[in-house]
């Protein structure tokens, strides 16, 4: 490996290749099964020859126009095209280059919307536990210690409220029937304290992505808590950044839940991998007062006709085969196919998730859902087990009590067969096993 590479990885990573479907192959011809689709990023398979054709189609005619200068046909298709299929009224759709700058833009949205109406309102509220992304602003509504430790001093506008976490429900004196109104009274008096007409928004993952592996929350949930939102006038922002473009077997994680949120942040699926395309939506009545107001924002590459032009040929491909149903029934097997294999095992507290995002929580004591310490880096442990195996996991840690909690995230291509959906759940435990007996 070059010396000159800032590598995330270390010096000892193998060199990718090619990919197929749900398979990568490295340099020296080995094949792994991609068990998480990198980041939960990749949803139409690798080496989809269609989309690396619209992306070169589109570079060959214009590559690249400023988003204050030019719209591009590739643009406008897109946001037609994808408009009938989000949870919003009248969506509006801003291309930025991934979910941190989703998350930037969403945030500054909430801002603007409320300086058009008259209201300064600036606290954005996030939940304990969730993750939004690495950017100043994604980090601070984010809820995970270790992640914001090192830099929490420049953190601290934002305030968080609970987090529907089912394995490890914080009012135990009311699961698993009422939990959702639990949540949105602690909300509402967090939005009371904080003062009235403070609050501009309130950001959270329908579904739990990576922070939490796959945590859904009870039925009552989101009903209640986009109650307090409407009662306070308090945008809901749902970020679906993971749960987009039929990760959890529907279009949207929202969906499962009747959520037509006021914004929304999509990213990784949105162009699988392809190209770095992050979108932040705004619902027709938010953006009519931020066009009305002014919005003061913008990025070098935001609006790029070539991510146009990617995400329309996912999109396109998405639904040429129909993988939000596939994703749906491989995502049901592959729910059976571990609770077969793993769900008596000592070591394993929790398998949950929707689709094909699913959270499988170790433990060291099953009967107290203790989990391991830190220091044992069991999950670190379990992904080089899988990789060894053949099978690329992604691992999550903190989800217990910030520090502590090891998580094993899968999230394959939604062109998984069925076949590798058993050999998925095999190697996941067989690793599992490898490390914890």
């Amino acid at each position: 490996m070059s010396k000159h590479v800032f590598s995330r990885g270390g010096d000892r990573l193998p060199v990718a290749a090619r990919g197929s479907g749900a398979e990568i192959f490295d340099t020296d011809g080995r094949r792994y099964l991609d068990g998480s689709g990198g980041a939960i990023v990749v949803g139409i398979g690798h080496g989809v020859t269609e989309v690396a054709d619209a992306i070169a189609d589109q570079a060959r005619s214009i590559a690249y126009v400023h988003g204050s200068a030019f719209t591009s046909g590739s643009l406008e298709a897109y946001a037609e095209e994808l408009a009938p299929l989000l949870p919003m009224d009248d969506p509006h759709v801003y291309p930025v280059s991934g979910g941190s700058e989703a998350v930037e833009t969403a945030l500054k949205m909430a801002r603007a919307f409320h300086l058009a109406r008259g209201e300064d309102r600036h606290v954005i509220i996030g939940r304990a536990g969730a993750y939004h992304g690495n950017t100043r602003g994604a980090l601070d509504v984010s809820g995970r210690p270790a992640l914001r430790a090192p830099y929490l001093p420049w953190l601290g506008a934002a305030e968080h409220t609970t987090t529907p976490y089912e394995f490890r429900c914080p009012f135990p004196d009311s699961h698993p029937d009422a939990c959702g109104p639990r949540h949105a009274d602690a909300l509402d008096a967090l939005i009371e304290q904080t003062g009235p007409g403070q609050v501009a928004a309130f950001i959270a993952e329908p579904i739990s992505g990576a922070a939490l592996g796959g945590c859904v929350p009870p039925s009552d949930y989101w009903p209640a808590i986009a109650e307090v939102c409407r009662r306070h006038g308090v945008l809901l922002i749902a970020d679906e950044v993971m749960t987009g473009f039929g990760r959890t077997g529907a279009w949207f994680g929202s969906d499962h839940f009747g959520l037509r949120p006021d914004l929304m942040v999509l990213a990784k699926g949105a162009a699988s991998g392809y190209w770095p395309l992050g979108l932040a939506v705004a619902s027709g009545h938010v953006h009519d007062e931020l066009i009305s107001g002014g919005f003061t924002h913008g990025f070098t590459y935001s609006h790029h006709v070539v991510g146009a032009a990617a995400g329309r040929a996912v999109l396109a491909h998405l639904r040429e085969h129909d993988l939000v149903r596939a994703s749906a029934e491989r995502g049901d097997q592959l729910d059976t196919a571990l609770r077969t294999k793993l769900g008596e095992h000592p070591s394993v507290g929790d398998i949950r998730g929707l689709g094909l995002l699913r959270g499988i929580e170790l433990v060291a004591d099953r009967r107290t859902a203790q989990p391991f310490a830190r220091s044992e880096r069991v999950i670190e442990r379990v992904v080089v087990a899988g990789k060894e195996r053949g099978v690329l996991l992604y691992p999550s840690t903190g989800c217990a009590n910030g520090t502590d909690g090891d998580l094993v995230v899968l999230g394959p291509p939604l062109v998984v067969t069925p076949a590798q959906t058993e050999e998925l759940a095999s190697l996941t435990a067989a690793a599992i096993r490898d490390v914890l007996g």
